[in-house]
């Protein structure tokens, strides 16, 4: 029951903090809900399992020295993985000069890098403006304390308590959104850093095991 008790309170404590902070807090509230979500989409699809499998370039060298490639496999090669993407555009393109394969693997990895950056150019402004939803929710707050003191006298310092309170609440709301956002945001943008740099490496050593073998023939 105590348990209960101390949620419920809580609860109530931080609806009184949503209300004096005034209709600012509503956006700096969906800014935060937004940021979440897109932090742990972001961390679930950037699996290196999901984007770099692991033995999954092995795996096609082996297939490709056995000869025992086939336009099925490519097709379920592209649906593996954004790594299987990149390598299956090489495959479908192997008997083409090297300068044509190079191009497209490249024009294939810069749509599979979109992919990973999708959202975070969302997340990037999140993490820009909901400091200045802060600010804004401080201004109005200041702009409400003066009309309070030119409307009622400035002899009850209660007379400011609400325009200050609101500027203080946004203010730390908006602050408490923009870190974790920002935080969040460099963290995954130097994921993305990370796999992009494999995935040219993978898709590099799949360009030359095809030029030597087409050397060979």
């Amino acid at each position: 029951m105590r348990g209960f008790q101390g949620s419920g309170v809580a609860q109530r404590h931080m609806w009184e903090l949503v209300k004096a902070g005034g209709y600012v807090m509503w956006p700096i509230i969906l800014c935060s809900i937004a940021a979440a979500a897109i932090v742990v989409e972001r961390l679930w699809t950037l699996q290196e399992s999901r984007v770099i499998p692991k033995e999954l370039t092995s795996k096609v060298m082996q297939w490709i020295e056995t000869r025992a490639l086939n336009d099925k496999m490519i097709a379920a090669l592209e649906q593996n993985s954004p790594l299987g993407k990149v390598i299956a555009a090489g495959l479908a393109n192997r008997n083409r000069p090297r300068d044509i394969l190079v191009e497209r693997v490249t024009d294939t990895g810069r749509h599979v890098v979109h992919e990973l950056e999708r959202f975070m150019g969302t997340l990037g402004t999140i993490a820009s403006i909901a400091p200045l939803l802060g600010l804004l929710g401080t201004v109005i707050g200041i702009i409400q304390a003066f009309n309070d003191i030119s409307s009622k006298g400035s002899g009850d310092p209660r007379i400011l308590s609400g325009g200050i309170a609101q500027a203080l609440i946004t203010t730390a709301a908006g602050l408490c959104v923009a870190i974790p956002a920002l935080v969040g945001y460099r963290y995954l943008r130097g994921r993305i850093e990370v796999i992009v740099v494999q995935m040219e490496k993978e898709a590099m050593r799949l360009v030359d095991l095809l030029e030597s073998q087409r050397s060979g023939d």
